[in-house]
């Protein structure tokens, strides 16, 4: 066993956190506020690799491996939980999906230009009636012969109004039930797609999300993913990946609101002392390191099993549940110990706990998690 990292994964994190310190820092609060994230920082992440991370370099991607790609998440997310879901997005679910079951020819179109960052891509399998209960499909994909023809609605997807690329899970045919699900190709501007108002959330308000309208659009046979009824595992196959990603950015939320909480906990003074020489900050902070690093050794291993080969629905699922568990806790525990200024956004800790309840919910909530790992249990 080694717990170090290479020299490469050093200057990767390294390379990660100036970014996420001189480029999305600065003006953080105030795309908060106004719920935006601007294209010039998407460029720059897609100049750096941030977006194709894992994807093959003759796709245009970076061909790093997924503890590289945990390393970046954490990083962004320590400043920026909005953006570094917008990474793990386009990287986990859409470049994965495409680069792991996508034709040569669906790659050769569409896995470049998402890779590098020159169009960015979204995920679309929630619905209003289908968000755990993923195989209640009611957007449907009939079959016309040489292309389907797609309706339905799709909800909080992220990256909805900014992608080019969606993948949407649809239904073919109700009788087969999992079986006759389907993965499509659409892209924007296809007539009758159509994209709702931006969703106004709790946190990563930085974050595009929409509802997304499909009224008869017509999409080409060649634009569905693998053979007919691959759909639904495709879909989760795609997001155990994509937990990591979660896992990593809910990492990253906890890691910086301890960062922020021991850095103001050695500066804030009462009683005639710097308040982390009271006990009772002490042993938050105690507690906080315990646990953001047992989250961070399950993150490790989820990915350290996606690089091996190995099978990863267990570990992607227990250091999603076990990280945003921590997220959300310690976040809470980074408020307290700002006091008064924990309650007020110059100091960033309030945006990192209204961002970490996220990491509970998509991709799979708590709930579903633990329904994975207990079949785990069971299976084994």
């Amino acid at each position: 066993m080694d717990f170090n990292l290479t020299e490469e994964h050093l200057m990767i994190r390294d390379a990660a956190r100036d970014f996420a310190q001189t480029e999305l820092l600065p003006g953080v609060i105030e795309r908060d506020n106004a719920q935006t994230f601007p294209e010039s920082l998407v460029r720059k992440m897609g100049e750096l690799g941030f977006l194709g991370i894992m994807v093959d370099p003759k796709y245009g991607g970076s061909g790093m491996d997924a503890i590289s790609y945990v390393l970046i998440m954490e990083e962004l997310s320590k400043v920026d939980a909005s953006a570094s879901v917008m990474v793990s997005v386009n990287n986990s679910l859409v470049c994965y999906g495409l680069e792991a079951y996508g034709s040569e020819a669906q790659k050769e179109k569409y896995l470049s230009k998402l890779a590098t960052g020159e169009c960015i891509g979204a995920f679309c399998l929630s619905e209003p009636e289908a968000g755990s209960d993923a195989t209640s499909q009611k957007t449907t994909a009939i079959d016309k012969g040489d292309h389907y023809v797609l309706n339905g609605t799709k909800n909080w997807i992220t990256n909805g109004g900014r992608a080019e690329v969606y993948l949407v899970i649809a239904q073919t045919d109700k009788h087969k039930g999992s079986h006759g699900i389907n993965a499509f190709i659409v892209e924007k501007g296809m007539p009758g797609f159509d994209i709702g108002p931006k969703e106004d959330k709790l946190g990563i308000r930085g974050s595009d999300t929409h509802t997304l309208q499909f009224n008869d659009v017509k999409v080409p046979k060649e634009n569905r993913i693998g053979d007919d009824g691959f759909g639904f595992r495709f879909a989760m196959k795609t997001l155990s990946g994509g937990r990591i990603g979660i896992a990593a950015q809910a990492l990253g939320i906890a890691a910086g609101a301890y960062e922020l909480a021991l850095k103001y906990s050695k500066e804030r003074k009462a009683f005639g002392t710097e308040i982390c020489n009271h006990q009772a900050i002490a042993f938050k902070l105690a507690d906080m390191h315990t646990e953001i690093e047992a989250a961070r050794m399950l993150v490790m291993k989820a990915a350290w099993d996606k690089d091996q080969g190995n099978n990863y629905d267990m570990s992607s699922a227990m250091a999603k549940l076990y990280a945003s568990k921590v997220a959300m806790e310690h976040t809470v525990e980074a408020v307290q110990i700002h006091g008064g200024n924990g309650f007020v956004k110059e100091y960033h800790v309030e945006r990192l706990m209204r961002d970490a309840k996220i990491t509970q919910i998509y991709e799979g909530t708590t709930e579903i998690q633990k329904i994975v790992i207990s079949r785990g249990i069971i299976k084994d």
